[in-house]
Order: structure tokens, then sequence, then C-alpha cells
């Protein structure tokens, strides 16, 4: 794989940055013009971006959220315990996962889910050992469930799995195309950052990742990289240092 992605980057003439990374998508990332639930187009498109990525010789995997179908915050602020709510939220993410699973086998890529609440009739459960293999074989990976365990969240979870997985940057696709100082849907004042660093976004409390997960990645030094998901052929080109994003580093 790290010759492929060479001798791919050498075709561009770029150099790559990367060979490992994690991609974080949300759930509402899949739902495409609904207001709830999995839209197939939007699936198929986002599952065609990474199969791109996959082909061009670059270590993916994914953690997706699942806040299209549920979200345990909303759950909780409706009366449910926090904790019942946040594991229904994680079930959530492995239904997103095998719907992503199912697209990306259609494009002939090879994909495992792996879920850190255990349920062997439909995917793995989640083993270091056994994603890093997977990776090493050009699998793209799914992790699901979050990190297993309530008052989490799936960007936590993200962090969490880009560390274990030694991946070199943590990809997170959203609807809009970086970091802005306000939602630039609804202020049109709005600017986007070029880059920012970790304390940057602690400090401003920009809305990109929770705390943990900005000092989880903060502390292993693994840069997180916010574009938009929703053009085609964003990832590629974030990856290959292209394209508009917000890069969120260490450095000034």
């Amino acid at each position: 794989m790290p010759d492929q992605l060479a001798a791919a980057a050498k075709v561009r003439g770029e150099q790559a940055k990367y060979r490992r990374v994690l991609l974080k998508l949300s759930g509402e990332a899949l739902m495409g013009p609904r207001e709830f639930g999995l839209d197939p187009e939007t699936v198929g498109r986002v599952a065609r971006e990474i199969s791109q990525a996959n082909r061009l010789g670059y270590e993916v995997c994914l953690v997706v959220g699942g806040g299209n179908i549920f979200r345990g915050v909303a759950g909780a602020a409706q009366g449910m315990q926090r904790a019942s709510a946040d594991y229904m939220g994680m079930l959530a993410t492995v239904i997103n996962a095998l719907a992503l699973q199912n697209a990306l086998e259609q494009l002939e890529v090879q994909t495992r889910v792996l879920s850190a609440i255990p349920m062997s009739t439909v995917c793995e459960p989640y083993i270091r050992r056994r994603a890093q293999r997977h990776l090493e074989k050009g699998r793209v990976v799914i992790f699901a469930a979050g990190t297993g365990n309530p008052f989490f969240t799936t960007d936590t979870a993200a962090a969490l799995r880009a560390s274990e997985m030694g991946c070199q940057a943590i990809l997170k696709g959203t609807k809009v195309d970086g970091v802005y100082t306000a939602d630039p849907k609804r202020d049109p004042k709005a600017t986007r950052f070029e880059r920012l660093t970790y304390m940057d976004v602690l400090s401003k409390d920009l809305k990109v990742m929770d705390a943990s997960a900005i000092s989880l990645a903060r502390e292993n030094r693994i840069p997180v990289l916010v574009f938009s998901i929703q053009r085609d052929g964003a990832l590629a080109d974030v990856l290959a240092g292209r394209g508009t994003f917000t890069t969120i580093t260490d450095e000034d």
C-alpha cells in the first residue's frame, strides 16, 4: 500500500503527506435532503469518496455518528436516563456503519465493521490488533458504537481510535468547508480559519469537536482537518493537500 500511494502521488506530481487517516462523519452527513434517517444516494456518494481514497493507496478508517437516527443528548433532554440514551445512540452508529459497509462493498471495496459493543451476528468486535491488520491489508475499517461507553461522544471515539491505529491525521467531514468564526449559513460575515491550534479551539469554544476529542488529538499530536464532505472529490483533494479546509495542529 505505501508503494501504491507513493506511485499515485508521483503521477500527480505530489508528495503523499499522509498514509493512514481516520475519517470522522456525523450521522447527519448521511441524511442528504431528508430530515432524519439515511439517504441511499448520499450514502453512495460518500462511499465513492472513500473508495477513491482507498484505491489511491491510503489506509482509511472511519468513525460515524448516529445523530440522523438517535442522539443520546437529545434523549436525555427529554427525560431519558443519559446512559440508556447514549447506548441507544451507539446502536444507531452501528446501523450507519452497516449502511456504509454495504455501499462500499457494492463498489468492490473490502470493508470491515468493528463494534465497541460486541454483536457478532452482524459485525466483528473491536480488537485493536485485528483492526490494524485489516488496515495493513488495504481494507476500509469502520468503527461503530463509539467508545462503547456512555457519556463519550463519537468525536472522542474518533480521536481515541485514531490514536490507537497510529493515524497521521483525523479528517472531519462536515457540511461546510472548514471552521468559521460563526455559522456561515446564518452569518454572511463569518470568515473561515485557514489554521488553528488545539488551544485556539478550546479557548474560543469553537464547536469543531468536543474538548475531550481535541485534548486527545493534541496529546497524541494528530492534526485535525475540517472539510466539506458534500463536494465530489473533496476527500482525495484534502489528502493531497488541495482544496479548502481548516487545519488544527499544535503549530500557530
